[in-house]
């Protein structure tokens, strides 16, 4: 976590085709993705100068505006080419990257057709997601009360900002009681995720993960709450997260095993450049 807020971090940001000085990077209060959530956003780490599936992100952040019902005015290429820039200008070779497009202030109202559609991508040293002594242990999770959304009745699929709204309170009432994170269940009963990381469950030396079909797309099958008795580890994902093991969930325990290990060595040997060894 930044030590001091990140509106006074130092470095350039990509605005709208430009670089500014950090402080520069605002928008008005009256800007429609404030007020009606209209933002979407992709969470992206670099490792060793080099951004993991850089292109599959932009891709995303494409595909999740045009679910929101807008047009990001850069293509996929130039967001590549901008978020390296930044990157680049901020000095930076292991840092989190964080594109974000939103609606701007021309229309007031649940209608804004025509206002103007900004982009703005960020890169700032952040670590792992979760104490490295934890990661390493198994963290524990709460169950979440709220639930994933049928995807009826919200774009489900897109990284949009206003479907964190329940992430965020879900995790802040797990860490008042003193877990790391929560795990959701989809509108149906069914494990769905974490509030901001997929979640991966073992047995008998396979990987199950639950279907997503109210939430960012994995490989995927159904899993109910009632089967957690039957896995030996699990663990979650994210690019904040990276890979995690997670050790208790509610009253479901789970031991960090082997397979859990090698994912956490493997992702880590993907994702950095090659040569360069991880630092402790």
């Amino acid at each position: 976590m930044a030590e001091q807020p990140y509106d006074r971090l130092e470095g350039v940001i990509w605005y709208d085709g430009e670089l500014v000085p950090w402080g520069e990077a605002t928008l008005h209060v009256l800007s429609h993705g404030l007020h009606y959530g209209s933002s979407v956003f992709e969470g992206e780490r670099a490792y060793g100068g080099q951004i993991f599936k850089c292109t599959e992100h932009s891709e995303r952040l494409k595909r999740s505006a045009e679910l929101l019902d807008f047009d990001i005015p850069y293509s996929v290429a130039e967001i590549d080419v901008a978020k390296r820039l930044v990157l680049e200008k901020n000095g930076q070779t292991d840092a989190y990257v964080r594109p974000v497009s939103w609606r701007g202030s021309e229309m007031m109202g649940v209608s804004a057709q025509n206002n103007k559609i900004h982009l703005a991508i960020a890169t700032w040293q952040w670590p792992s997601y979760f104490d490295p002594v934890q990661r390493l242990k198994g963290i524990r999770l709460d169950l979440a009360d709220y639930r994933r959304p049928d995807p009826k009745t919200a774009p489900a699929r897109a990284k949009a900002a206003g479907l964190y709204m329940i992430c965020t309170i879900s995790k802040h009432i797990a860490e008042r009681k003193g877990y790391a994170d929560a795990m959701m269940l989809d509108w149906q009963g069914r494990v769905a995720e974490c509030t901001g990381a997929n979640i991966f469950f073992i047995r008998d030396g396979k990987i199950h993960t639950p279907i997503a079909d109210c939430f960012l797309e994995v490989i995927e099958r159904r899993i109910m709450p009632d089967e957690l008795t039957q896995f030996s580890e699990c663990f979650i994902t994210g690019s904040a997260a990276e890979v995690t093991a997670v050790s208790e969930i509610a009253q479901w325990r789970f031991t960090p095993g082997p397979i859990t290990q090698q994912l956490m060595a493997d992702y880590s040997a993907e994702v950095q450049p090659k040569g360069k060894k991880k630092a402790a």
